[in-house]
């Protein structure tokens, strides 16, 4: 299944996001289930990130979630997750 996690980081935060922006990537890397990531911008700075996944179950999407290293970091305000299906692309 398809599940999109709409991330807004917290005000203030994009130095959290640079220091990390390695190890994020590297995770989407080594776990293999994203199909498509990339950030929300405001003026052109990062604020946020769409991260569609491909996963058994919607508990698989949260553990993913929780273990992205922008999470640990405690980059994010909030992150929604939702059930995708992909209609166009």
């Amino acid at each position: 299944m398809r599940v999109a996690l709409i991330c807004i980081d917290k005000a203030g935060a994009l130095q959290v996001r640079l220091d990390t922006r390695a190890d994020h990537l590297a995770y989407i890397e080594a776990t293999g289930v994203v199909e498509m990531a990339g950030p929300f911008l405001d003026a052109g700075a990062m604020v946020g990130s769409l991260v569609v996944l491909n996963v058994d179950d919607l508990d698989a999407a949260k553990a993913w979630a929780a273990n992205d290293p922008y999470a640990k970091a405690g980059l994010f305000a909030s992150v929604d997750i939702r059930e995708w299906k992909k209609v166009i692309g």
